[in-house]
């Protein structure tokens, strides 16, 4: 288009000193018939007639050498068309959308953008000047307004209070102040039932045996429960809810020891003991991992099987719920460089029916 532009342009200029060369009559007489022509022409027009890009350059390159008056009569489009065409060509001349930018304040990294929201979806209650705190802590010094263009390029609200909390958010907030607990019983090897009082926390996924007895009375629960309360000292506080069927030998004592800490009790309905599910699948995997592979010969070998088991589970056992981490267990351990397969120690528990593995220090 271009190289057709200066074709059309160098041979229109290439005919201006053949007609400058002429006799003034011979001229006059070209323009008269072309003025007719153009008349002519305007009377057979049924639409606008359109013009190419070099038509539009040579008409108002012309145009600055006819009076504005004669336009009208000369040209077939109006005056104000001209002037646009003009217009056109001074802004494609002081056009510098093609220059090379200079160099100004460097955009933030794409990490840094990735940090920003990430604080901004993992603390909904924050704002543009909390995230800005958190970066510096974080070795990253943003402005406000900066985190503040983060998350609306984002689309993301950077007030407080952007969305409210997820069920998934809300039950995980609620879960760190609830313990269920429920019994199970074992079958020893001759015959004989024993019941173990098994309590599970919820936020933490922590097992708790509380005891083991042939003969789980009222008086026998109560006293589980102060000692429970003993064991957790000013962790009680941090308690809310106790969730327990309805069986006969939660008394009224049992629920007294945890109503003085202010913990509610919940009685889950009759026969539903999806209501109580954490602690019911506890119990699924005690039998799945120990007790349906272990010959148990009396009261004190089941303590101590429970007891072992509780360690393990609570040590290192991986759980989904906690990112496969144990309920006891803050972070991953890092395996240091260099190590190896053949670095690899096995921990046998319960004799071998369950391994734990780690690294050589």
């Amino acid at each position: 288009m271009i190289v057709s532009l200066v074709y059309q342009v160098a041979r229109s200029l290439l005919a201006v000193p053949a007609v400058l060369l002429r006799r003034d009559t011979a001229k006059d007489a070209e323009l008269l018939v072309l003025r007719h022509e153009n008349a002519v022409l305007r009377r057979q027009l049924t639409r606008p007639v359109r013009y190419e890009p070099a038509d539009r350059v040579w008409f108002a390159a012309l145009s600055a050498l006819i009076r504005r008056e004669q336009w009208a009569r000369v040209f077939l489009v109006t005056p104000g068309t001209l002037l646009a065409w003009h217009r056109r060509l001074v802004a494609r001349k002081w056009d510098y959308s093609r220059r090379r930018t200079v160099a100004g304040r460097p955009s933030t990294a794409s990490a840094v953008r990735a940090v920003v929201l990430r604080l901004a979806r993992d603390n909904p209650r924050w704002g543009c000047r909390r995230i800005q705190g958190e970066l510096a802590r974080l070795g990253h010094p943003l402005g406000t307004t900066t985190v503040w263009e983060i998350l609306t390029a984002a689309g993301v609200d950077p007030a407080p209070r952007r969305v409210g909390p997820t069920w998934r958010e809300f039950l995980a907030a609620q879960a760190k102040g609830v313990i269920a607990c429920d019994f199970v019983h074992i079958d020893l090897v001759d015959l004989r039932l024993v019941y173990a009082l098994v309590l599970l926390e919820h936020g933490t996924r922590r097992l708790r045996i509380a005891g083991v007895t042939a003969h789980p009375t009222g008086a026998w629960v109560t006293q589980q429960a102060r000692n429970l309360a003993i064991e957790l000292g000013v962790q009680m506080g941090s308690l809310r809810f106790l969730i327990r069927d309805r069986d006969a030998k939660y008394t009224e004592s049992f629920d007294a020891v945890f109503a003085a800490e202010d913990v509610e009790i919940i009685r889950t309905p009759p026969r539903a003991p999806r209501a109580n599910a954490h602690c019911e699948r506890v119990i699924g995997t005690l039998r799945r991992e120990v007790l349906d592979h272990v010959l148990i010969w009396n009261l004190a070998h089941a303590r101590q099987i429970l007891e072992i088991y509780a360690q393990h589970y609570n040590g290192h056992r991986p759980h989904q719920a906690r990112d496969q981490l144990p309920p006891l267990a803050q972070q991953h351990p890092v395996p240091t460089a260099g190590t190896k397969a053949d670095h690899l120690l096995r921990t046998r528990v319960l004799g071998g029916l369950i391994n734990e593995y780690r690294y050589a220090a």
